[in-house]
Parts: C-alpha cells; sequence; structure tokens
C-alpha cells in the first residue's frame, strides 16, 4: 500500500464533495466549516509545512454548511524552494480523496483601477508567469482553456472578474513590471493559484478562485508593500469572502 492510500484509509472520513484553499491571512473566511479532524501537512504524503506567516499549514476535515468538504489551511509556493509536484499536491490531495470542485482563494495585489484593498476579484482567466510550462502534463499541442468554471463564476456574478498574474516571488514586483502586467491584460497580481488551477482541471475538477486584494500593487500607491501589510487588509473582506464560498459549496454538482 502506497504511503498516501495508507493515510487514506486511516482518515476514514466520508468522501469531500469539495475542497477549499485558504491563502494568505484568509483562514477568518472559513467560519461556517466545522472541524472533524485535522493533521498537519507535514503529515500528509506529498505536502511540505509552510514556511510563510500568514499560512497555517494544515488539511481538516469536515462539513460547510453541511457539505462533506477539505480545508486546507494554506499551500505551498514555488518561492519555498518546493517544486512543482509539492506546489500542486493539495490538489491531488483532494482529488485522490473525492473531491469533485475546488475553490481557491489568495491575497492578491490590485492592478485594476477598480481593486482597492479589501475587494474582491473572481478570477476568470490567468497568466502563468512562473516559468513551469515544461513539467505541465498535458499532450503536446493540447489547447488549454481557462480551466475556471463558467458555471461558478457565474455565482460570483456580483464581483469584478479578471485576470491574475501569478508569478513565482517571494519579491514584490516592480512598477515597472506592474505596468507590463497592466498591458498585458493582468487586474491582479500574485504567487500562487495558476499551476494549482490548471492541475485541477487536468484531474476534472470544477474550478473557481477569488482573489482578496490586501494592496495596490507596486507604483500605483503611495504606500510601501510588506508582508504585514497583506496580512492586515486581508481582514477587510474574509466576511464576505466566506460567505461566497458557501454559496459555492452549496451548489449541486
Amino acid at each position: 500500500m502506497s504511503s498516501f492510500a495508507a493515510f487514506r484509509s486511516h482518515c476514514r472520513i466520508a468522501p469531500p464533495r469539495v475542497a477549499v484553499v485558504l491563502g494568505s491571512g484568509l483562514g477568518d473566511a472559513a467560519r461556517c466549516f466545522v472541524e472533524t479532524a485535522t493533521v498537519p501537512f507535514a503529515d500528509v504524503p506529498g505536502l511540505a509545512a509552510p514556511t510563510v506567516h500568514g499560512h497555517r499549514g494544515a488539511l481538516s476535515f469536515g462539513h460547510w454548511s453541511g457539505t462533506p468538504a477539505l480545508l486546507f489551511h494554506g499551500r505551498m509556493h514555488y518561492y519555498e524552494g518546493h517544486p512543482r509536484e509539492v506546489v500542486t499536491a493539495p490538489v491531488r490531495v483532494a482529488a485522490d480523496l473525492g473531491a469533485t470542485r475546488l475553490i481557491m482563494t489568495n491575497a492578491a495585489g490590485g492592478i485594476h483601477p477598480k481593486l482597492e484593498p479589501g475587494s474582491l476579484l473572481a478570477i476568470r482567466s490567468h497568466l502563468k508567469l512562473t516559468g513551469s510550462g515544461a513539467w505541465r502534463t498535458f499532450a503536446a499541442g493540447t489547447a488549454l482553456s481557462s480551466p475556471y468554471s463558467p458555471r461558478l463564476l457565474d455565482r460570483l456574478a456580483g464581483l469584478l472578474s479578471g485576470v491574475y498574474a501569478a508569478l513565482t516571488g517571494p519579491s514584490y514586483e516592480t512598477p515597472a513590471e506592474i505596468r507590463a502586467l497592466a498591458k498585458c491584460g493582468a487586474d491582479a497580481v500574485g504567487m500562487s493559484t495558476a499551476l494549482e488551477a490548471e492541475t485541477a482541471a487536468e484531474l476534472g475538477l470544477e474550478v473557481a478562485a477569488i482573489s482578496c486584494v490586501t494592496n495596490r500593487a507596486a507604483g500605483l500607491s503611495a504606500e510601501v508593500l510588506d508582508h504585514k501589510e497583506v496580512l492586515v487588509n486581508a481582514r477587510l473582506a474574509v466576511g464576505r469572502l466566506g460567505g461566497l464560498i458557501g454559496e459555492l459549496v452549496a451548489l449541486p454538482d
């Protein structure tokens, strides 16, 4: 028996319908989630303990408003030194445990003029600028449309929808880079989500992703960017974010 099969057998849980990933500082968005069991990432085969403040680094089993669900408190990033297989491991864990829907959140810098701190963006497409395309397992020549579910995006119609630019990090972007991203059509920028979304779509999961804008991107405000500001401003939107996640979780398959 593989280490993951042994882990799954040990969990003895009802198959989850939905998996939710909470980004930096967004843990309070899960107030409607009822935990029945929680394990550290380090105890889940394939996962690794995060090193970034604001990521709890645990996998919880339970129910979100009555729906069997998994909750990933944080994620792993390229800038922590992890390879693609580790960065995308939570997606494969969710699929292997039975989830058919993945709802991701992240903290992002706002590029679009309407995206002030505390705003939410429904991601409808992305620019994956992490240099990871060479490892994609899609067949050569495959046309990859947006991995984000139109059905789930319809339920987020009250939000601005747009394009998320995923960079490797860990440093924030320069003002020149932000101007270039804006010309490429990016509405928000961060350091996660894109590769996870593509992996989930490849595995047949229905995908939605919401960015919580925690700051204006570099050069678009007089504020000096730092991670503490990200964590503080993430709290501005967690109530609304939690409600939207609940709506997506409750949708029938």
